[in-house]
């Protein structure tokens, strides 16, 4: 699937996919204490990021948002509630809630232990080094990769400023959130096209002729399979919507009288923020698509790049 190149933010080495194998499915048996979460700043740097992975992995969006910049803050509380939940994730590594626990190392640097019913994720600091008012303390996560935290002191208190060479950027990283969110959309109309095809060939097969309407593709109020209710795509898909797109089934006449065909397409419900590229996929299978500011494509329009061969 296209993925778009903004959708690359400042978390990468820490957040490359495969995220949960580098997280232990298991519960430790040391004893440890739980952190518990303070209003004020910490003093030293290493506490104050300790406050930060912690906030995540509690949740606790207020808590997490007291650890920016102030011009981060202000951009993170903007954020769309998802967007605020999936920057929380990225500091956790987790994807539901936890308990946060904290001990230290043989070095007496910090390690902090994300707890939730999935599984644990550890964060290991190293040694902090200092520049004036910048600090920078290097993270490993168990079972997965390390990178360099920077902080910086503003007005007397610890914020978090960069992972690794990347400025933390929270007004940019919203604008990328969307436009990969946009063409992660886009990419699941096209290929909503494609099992929709494939239910609508294994209604005919058992059928022995196509559906009326997407409608009898969807589930009924039982378990019994009926031409009325097949049960072969969602109850979203069978109305024509799904994540941002409305689709549309077509029966039409087949080349030289034999035999009825169909067509597909897959246009924006809402043009620029549901989407911006229209597909349609015609009889002979392939799928077109383009920028048509919502109106239909057509079989003159481009291939879908990422459409498996036919």
């Amino acid at each position: 699937m296209r993925k778009s190149a903004a959708y690359i933010c400042f978390f990468a080495a820490l957040l490359a996919p495969g995220l949960q194998a580098r997280v232990h499915a298991r519960k430790s048996a040391e004893p440890q204490n739980q952190v518990q979460g303070q209003e004020s700043a910490p003093p030293d740097p290493a506490s104050a990021l300790a406050d930060i992975i912690t906030a995540a992995c509690r949740g606790d969006e207020a808590a997490l948002a007291n650890s920016f910049t102030s011009a981060n803050a202000v951009a993170y509380r903007a954020l769309p509630a998802g967007q605020r939940k999936r920057l929380l994730q990225r500091f956790s590594l987790m994807d539901v809630t936890g308990k946060p626990m904290l001990s230290s190392d043989q070095d007496n640097h910090m390690v902090i232990r994300c707890e939730t019913q999935d599984g644990v994720a550890e964060f290991r600091f190293g040694a902090t080094r200092l520049e004036d008012n910048l600090a920078f303390i290097p993270v490993s996560v168990v079972g997965g990769q390390s990178d360099d935290f920077g902080l910086v002191r503003e007005g007397g208190n610890w914020k978090l400023l960069s992972v690794g060479l990347v400025l933390l950027d929270i007004k940019q990283l919203s604008v990328q959130w969307a436009a990969s969110d946009l063409a992660q959309r886009e990419d699941d109309a096209a290929i909503a096209l494609e099992n929709l095809a494939t239910a609508i060939d294994n209604y005919k097969t058992t059928f022995g002729k196509l559906p009326g309407s997407l409608a009898q593709l969807g589930p009924g109020p039982t378990r019994q399979v009926t031409p009325e209710k097949a049960a072969l795509v969602s109850e979203d898909l069978a109305a024509g919507s799904q994540e941002g797109y409305r689709f549309i089934y077509r029966v039409v006449p087949g080349p030289d009288s034999s035999g009825s065909e169909y067509v597909l397409e897959a246009l924006p419900e809402d043009y620029g923020t549901s989407g911006r590229e229209s597909f349609f996929r015609d009889a002979s299978g392939k799928i077109h698509d383009a920028d048509n500011h919502g109106a239909s494509a057509t079989a003159d329009d481009p291939v879908w790049q990422e459409q498996s061969p036919q």
